[in-house]
């Protein structure tokens, strides 16, 4: 366990001398808006160490500066949750970066597959995971836990090396590196508050109800951050719904919706809800919001989004990758619809070069699915 900001330096220092350092986090957040950052778990090709970063008096600057440095590849799994820890606390994005989950998808993996699973199937090492839900702020930490956390980044070594082997054997490194331009930006991790009724269910019908819903998510999404408390510590996503279709414009309106907790209206956060609901509707209509439109699928659309399913799946057993990162359900409908003209990532890059060209051939009826052999494949017509 490294305690110190002089240990710390000095680890990273070693770090920073290789290529590569595997790197994980153990956090919680059940109890938090913000993830509590309780352990950092690094390793290069010949060092490992765990990083405390309760510890009393530890600086992590040394920490951050290794994941500023562009000479060193930080390597994670299913990194975006501790990528934005690092964003929030340190102010910055790590870059550049290898997410072994998204490599092991486009090595024919499987979709989103768990770090023990990948780690078992290129290794053959079994990963105990009796420690998986450790109270990981507690201290002291056993020996046990700490060696399940630092098992999280050694392993991880070897599996990187293979993956990395497979793709440039396979020539789709570069497959990879467009994922983690997405990983690597800013954006991915910040949410403006105005668009936090976006993460809500569409349960409005009308544009009042759509702008009390923005305005009451955006205020939750506000207090949550600034009291560190998880969303639903400030109001329920239920009583979001119920506020935009009930619009309580007074105390004795809100107290009686079935989601409010027994005199909440009276509170200072009921007060300043009711003052929000009252600013929504008095909205002028020319102001209101649209309602998202869902369009309408011309006839024989839904046909040509199976057939294009039935030619993604002969895609992905011809090249040995997961659908998921190929295209999206959404990618598929708009390309039926629209053809060409379609805005995804399906169209775009190696994944047209892969799938996007041959299916706008299909559907301008330039390529045709046949059943023979007691199988499907694609002809050119």
């Amino acid at each position: 366990m490294i305690t110190t900001t002089e240990a710390l330096a000095a680890f990273c220092t070693r770090l920073a001398s290789h290529d590569y350092v595997t790197v994980d986090t153990e956090f919680l957040r059940e109890t938090t808006y913000w993830p509590e950052l309780c352990l950092i778990q690094m390793a290069g090709p010949e060092d490992e160490g765990i990083v405390d970063p309760l510890a009393e008096g530890l600086d992590l600057k040394p920490f951050y500066e290794l994941m500023a440095d562009t000479s060193v590849i930080k390597v994670f799994h299913a990194a975006r949750q501790d990528i934005e820890i690092v964003v929030n606390r340190g102010d910055l994005v790590p870059h550049p970066i290898f997410d072994t989950q998204v490599a092991a998808m486009v090595c024919g993996f499987g979709e989103s597959i768990s770090y023990d699973q990948l780690v078992s199937r290129i290794t053959g090492a079994p990963i105990d995971k009796s420690s998986r839900f450790t109270d990981w702020s507690r201290r002291p930490l056993s020996d046990k836990q700490l060696d399940y956390a630092l098992a999280d980044v050694t392993h991880l070594r070897d599996v990187y090396l293979e993956l990395v082997s497979r793709l440039e054997a396979e020539g789709r490194g570069h497959w990879v590196a467009d994922e983690m331009a997405v990983l690597e930006s800013r954006a991915t991790y910040e949410m403006d508050p105005e668009d936090a009724w976006k993460r809500l269910k569409m349960r409005v019908k009308k544009p009042v109800e759509l702008c009390v819903l923005q305005q009451v998510a955006a205020w939750r999404e506000r207090e949550a951050r600034t009291r560190n408390v998880p969303r639903g510590r400030v109001i329920k996503d239920d009583a979001i719904y119920e506020i935009a279709q009930q619009q309580p414009v007074d105390a004795e309106a809100m107290s009686r919706l079935r989601t409010i907790p027994r005199g909440w209206e009276r509170s200072a956060q009921g007060a300043k809800l009711i003052e929000i609901v009252n600013k929504a509707v008095e909205t002028p209509k020319d102001d209101m919001p649209r309602l998202p439109r869902h369009r309408q699928a011309p006839e024989g659309a839904q046909a040509a989004i199976e057939l294009l399913r039935v030619l993604l799946k002969l895609t992905v057993e011809k090249e040995n990758v997961a659908a998921k990162i190929i295209a999206t359900s959404d990618d598929l409908e708009a390309i039926a619809i629209d053809g060409e003209a379609a805005d995804v990532p399906a169209l775009k890059g190696w994944r047209r070069e892969l799938f996007g060209d041959r299916a706008l051939k299909l559907i301008r009826g330039e390529l045709a699915l046949r059943f023979t052999g007691k199988r499907v494949d694609a002809v050119e017509l």
